[in-house]
């Protein structure tokens, strides 16, 4: 991988909100083609940092993509009223207003995109907020992806999704990746899944406590670091 183009780099990045610091000294690079996991305890900040590189926050140091980069992102959570009179297509047609296609070219790149996250056509008339955890999921991962983005940042893609089901999730991520060539950054809570996906982590609190590749940067003095003395034993299962 290491010969691979370098699409992000960050160096130094520190993000400070209402005079509190969230993030300080943040380094790292990400490679075409590779996923990127990131990983640390709640309130880490996993998902400021997503937001700094987005450009959504204000943030010091160098936060530098390859020119030309097209980002797509799906958030942790998208709460939406049960009777919230906004359907799956319409969704998606809110965001391909900006393409300049043809109708019939966005629908066609609508259903691609959710043949790729194995949902059937029919979905696009039910109701957003009539969708289960897991489909709401699999909706958001491809409306991230509609305009083929270069980059997909993906905040807890499992997120309120039933145990069962989270590695049916990990699974299509990973086959996009595959069909695609999509680069990926991934939050994740489950070690295994950054074990068996990711080719880099970055391990944060605050401020970067490890990076590296998973089975190397994750080492138990490592996960102590990041999560605390009851760490070992709750990864135990995942270090080994």
């Amino acid at each position: 991988m290491k010969d691979k183009e370098i699409i992000l780099e960050v160096k130094n990045l520190s993000v400070v909100l209402d005079r509190k610091t969230i993030l300080s000294n943040i380094s790292f690079v990400v490679r075409q083609g590779e996923i990127l996991a990131v990983i640390g305890p709640n309130g880490a900040g996993k998902t400021i940092l997503f937001r700094a590189l987005l450009g959504l926050l204000p943030s010091a140091g160098a936060i530098k993509w390859k020119q030309g980069i097209k980002i797509g992102y799906a958030p942790q959570r998208f709460a939406v009223e049960k009777h919230f009179p906004l359907s799956v297509k319409e969704f998606f047609l809110l965001k391909a207003e900006n393409f300049w296609l043809p109708r019939q070219k966005i629908l066609a790149q609508i259903a691609h995109k959710l043949k790729l996250v194995k949902l059937p056509d029919r979905i696009l008339s039910e109701r957003l907020g009539e969708l289960s955890g897991g489909e709401l999921q699999r909706i958001l991962i491809a409306w991230a992806m509609i305009d083929y983005p270069d980059v997909l940042l993906l905040d807890e893609p499992a997120a309120g999704i039933d145990i069962g089901f989270e590695e049916t999730i990990y699974t299509l991520i990973h086959q996009i990746q595959d069909e695609l060539g999509v680069t990926i950054l991934l939050i994740s809570h489950d070690l295994n899944v950054v074990y068996r996906y990711a080719q880099q982590v970055i391990c944060i609190n605050q401020k970067m406590i490890c990076n590296g590749l998973p089975r190397q940067a994750l080492n138990p003095d490592e996960l102590v670091k990041l999560y605390g003395e009851g760490a070992f034993y709750l990864h135990e299962k995942a270090v080994h």
